[in-house]
Parts: C-alpha cells; structure tokens; sequence
C-alpha cells in the first residue's frame, strides 16, 4: 500500500510515509518541519495525548518528502460518536434540520480529523514554503487524506475534517477545495490584543471605560474568597478525581460529547510540558470548585479547558475570574495575543477579546454524499453574536 501511495504523490514530486504510532515516527525529519512555536504540533504533546487517550482515538501521522527531505507534517485523527451525542439546541453553527435528518439521524459517525480536537486553530499541517509551494501542499495533503480513510477498512471514516485556519490562511487552504473539500465558518474565535501599554494588570484596568473597570472590580469583590493556586503534577494527581469532575460538568454542556480529556492528560501534560502548560486551581474554603489550562506559545497564550463547579460560579463569580486571570497571565508573560476560544462571546468581548473567523473543510467519502453535501454546508452559518468594546480608546 505504501509504495502505491508513493507512486501516485510523484505525480508532484512528492512521497509521504505514515505512522500509526508516535514511537515510529523518524524524530529528525518530524523536527525539521515542526515549528517550534506550535507546540501542539510537538512530538512530546502529541505523545501524550496518544499515551492517554489511545483508548478511545486513533491516531495518524503523516511526513510528507521532495524525494528524500521534508517539507510537510501533518497530525490527525480517527474518532467516532452517535448523533446522539450532539446537542443541536446548543451546536456552535446553526444547522437545519434538514443537515440533522439527512447526515446524523441515528448515525455513528467516524471523521477523520486533520487538526486538534481540543485546541482550536492550525495544529493539523504544516509545510516548508521554501520547499512547497501552497497549492502542492494541500494537494498532497488531500492524497494521504484520503488514502488514510481508504486504508481504514471496516472502520472507515465517513467524513475527512479540516480544522480550523486562520483568516491570514484561507488563500493558501482554499487550495483544498479542488478536491471537493466544502468550506465553512464555525463560531468565532475571541481574541485579545495585549497592548503594548499594558505592563501590568492595573495598566490593563486603566485602559478600560469607567463600566467595564467597575464590572471588572465587582467580579474580584465577589469572588475574593476565591484561592487561585498554581499546580503541579503533584498536585493534578492530588485532586484527580475532583478534576475529572468538574471538567465533565463543562463537557456536559458542551456541543459535542467526543474528544474528552482527563486528569491523567492534564499531569503528563504538566510533567512534559513543564512551564508551557499552566494549570490552576480554583479553591472556595479548602475545596476545589474550578479549574483552567492554558498553553504559553511564545508571543501567544491560549486558554483551553477549564472545568467548574457551577453550584458556586454565580455567587464568586468563577468563570469571570477565570477570564481575568488569563489576561493577567498574557501580560505578565509579555506576549501579544491571548486566544480565548469559542463560544461566551459576550463575556469574553467584556474583557476586551475581539472575534476572528475561522474556517474549516469538510469532505464526505462517498462521492454521491458528498455532492450532497455541498449545499447542505452551504445551510451552516455561525451563531449570532453581540460583542462589547470596555476599553476607552481603540487599542493598537
């Protein structure tokens, strides 16, 4: 199978080999293209989300070569779940029922992602632009794609997914819908610029109009009994059990019921990643009602699960806490840009954070279905949204 893969990328010069396993892939030539400021594209994150959650996902590495070097790298993987895992009152796009009644009534459904389950952004492929130009990339990209949801057999995917590129990317990603890829936008993505001016969180207070300073001021009244101590791995082992609670009581209310994280993930993270990934407690008298993760990507941060006990989040204010506390990491870290995900687009533009779409790719399978799918994509639209400016003036 694999020389037959080969010989149909020489059409474009191009070869790639594939791994089921992270051990197995050639370290040199994985590192010669992954950039060091995408740590989700790092062997050591990869090996830990394979090593603790292999149970439940399959994963697939791709090395894409011009003849013998690298120029591409690709990370995905092979998951599974029944529509009835999806909640569509509260699904991040707004889909018809015609999308739920034709694709997911009573459907397992198995989808070949090319990206990160549980970080939005580009952690899925990567290409050398002084090697391989766009177009040769997402061609050979969609080749191995597609020759990977073959190889599966009985378990063959449904769907191959895109996910999720920036708008500076969509001139080069577009590229992918020459073959048969159906774009579309999901939920913006809440992004906050750190100013310049910011050295220190009061510098952060200071820039905003005098109703967000106060909103901001009444969040800390409220939640002063509030502890906020800095883990480690130790400590992740320590409140496992308390942890994988309160995540769950957020995956509860989540869109998709797939792609679940836990403890364990959180402490190999931590001992692996070390400074890269924070992860703070949220204590109310001696108990641990929340939680937040976070990734420290060079000149970026991005906030990514939290869990909380929602029993208390009303009366201290917790998730509103939290929001802060990630913005006091940004600027005590001198980075530029603090990602804040989707979804609370409100809440989150309260604290400055601006929308940025993002879009991504799907392709069915089958040719007929995905002829079909075309224009029920074409139905998906993201949620309505309001946003806030706090801040006095337009910040650079």
């Amino acid at each position: 199978m694999l020389e037959k893969i080969k010989n149909r990328c020489k059409a474009k010069s191009l070869h790639y080999d594939s791994y089921t396993h992270i051990d197995d892939i050639p370290i040199d030539d994985w590192n010669s293209i992954h950039s060091k400021n995408n740590l989700f594209l790092s062997l050591a994150y990869l090996k830990t989300l394979e090593d603790t959650l292999h149970e439940n996902i399959k994963f697939r590495y791709i090395i894409f070569y011009d003849k013998k070097t690298p120029v591409a790298l690709a990370a995905a993987q092979l998951i599974k779940f029944n529509s009835a895992q999806l909640k569509y009152h509260e699904f991040p796009c707004k889909i018809s029922d015609t999308i739920k009644n034709i694709l997911f009534k009573n459907l397992e459904v198995r989808v070949l992602v090319c990206g990160n389950l549980f970080s939005c952004g580009e952690h899925g492929f990567v290409y050398d632009p002084e090697r391989i130009n766009a177009k040769d990339a997402f061609d050979s990209l969609s080749i191995a794609l597609r020759d990977i949801r073959k190889s599966e057999n009985s378990n063959k995917p449904s769907f191959i997914l895109l996910k999720e590129f920036w708008p500076q990317s969509f001139n080069n990603s577009d590229h992918i819908k020459e073959h048969d890829f159906r774009e579309f936008t999901i939920d913006v993505n809440m992004v906050l610029d750190i100013s310049k001016d910011w050295h220190t969180f009061e510098d952060y207070l200071s820039s905003m109009r005098t109703k967000f300073r106060t909103r901001a001021k009444k969040v800390f009244k409220n939640s002063k009994k509030i502890v906020v101590k800095d883990f480690d791995d130790n400590d992740i082992q320590t409140y496992t059990k308390e942890i994988n609670k309160l995540y769950l009581s957020v995956i509860e209310k989540a869109d998709f019921k797939i792609g679940k994280l836990n403890a364990s993930t959180f402490k190999q993270l931590k001992q692996t990643l070390q400074d890269s990934f924070v992860f703070k407690g949220y204590f109310l008298d001696q108990k641990l009602v929340g939680f937040t993760t976070s990734f420290i990507l060079g000149e970026v941060i991005e906030a990514n699960h939290i869990g909380i006990d929602y029993t208390y989040n009303k009366e201290h204010d917790i998730y509103q806490k939290m929001l802060y506390d990630y913005v006091a990491l940004a600027i005590s870290n001198k980075t530029k840009e603090l990602r804040l995900g989707r979804t609370a687009e409100i809440i989150k533009s309260c604290v400055g954070a601006k929308p940025v779409e993002m879009k991504l790719y799907v392709r069915h399978g089958n040719s007929v279905s995905n002829t079909i799918l075309k224009p029920l994509v074409e139905l998906i639209s993201p949620s309505e949204y309001e946003v806030r400016n706090p801040f006095k003036l337009q910040l650079d």
